[in-house]
């Protein structure tokens, strides 16, 4: 089932970029970082393989997917502004708040360096109401870092990229396993609790 899920996944990255071309690139990446669970590693990496045959060049693919990450960072930012009082009486959130005040300013930067964690990492900022130009100047200089980084990678790879892919599928594999274990007990988590409230 996993699996299956991942193949539509790839599939649609990979005809989204070839059929669109560089807005491709940047309407995935905003996705991606929209909470929509489409791997920037595959986007970027991809992206670059394609600068490495000649289809693209290296600084606009860059440029598009960087600025996809922040576009989608800034949605993810300001829904989590909006409901932020809503949000601030869940206990998970207050556990959030504490790493989020331990690591400071920086986790925004470091954030947008670890997969995964990456596409999820502006809604905190929005939550705990970070200042704009303060979160547009750390997510913007770990956007495109991370984008420099993959789309290199890519293009290094160059024609290796039909023997690499079937590594980040088991990546993907991992990580959409991480998601459906989190939702799972978050839903037990909440719906649990939920119903000891009532009975007591």
């Amino acid at each position: 089932m996993l699996e299956a899920i991942l193949a539509v996944v790839f599939g649609f990255v990979l005809n989204t970029i070839d059929t669109l071309g560089y807005p491709g690139v940047f309407l995935l990446m905003l996705l991606g970082n929209a909470n929509i669970p489409i791997p920037s590693e595959v986007i970027m990496t991809f992206s670059g393989f394609l600068v490495a045959v000649g289809k693209f060049q290296f600084w606009p693919v860059v440029l598009l997917g960087t600025l996809g990450d922040i576009a989608g960072s800034l949605i993810t930012y300001f829904i989590a502004h909006r409901l932020s009082r809503r949000l601030k009486t869940s206990k998970d959130l207050t556990r959030a708040e504490n790493w989020y005040k331990r690591f400071g300013m920086a986790s925004l930067f470091l954030g947008k360096l670890v997969p995964f964690i990456r596409a999820f990492i502006a809604f905190p900022a929005g939550v705990f109401k970070v200042k704009l130009w303060k979160f547009l100047l750390l997510v913007s200089s770990g956007a495109l870092i991370w984008s420099i980084l993959l789309t290199y990678i890519g293009f290094v790879l160059g024609g290796n990229w039909v023997k690499i892919e079937p590594y980040f599928r088991k990546f993907d594999f991992l990580i959409l396993t991480f998601l459906v274990v989190g939702l799972i007990w978050w839903l037990r988590h909440r719906f649990g609790k939920s119903h000891k409230e009532e009975r007591a």
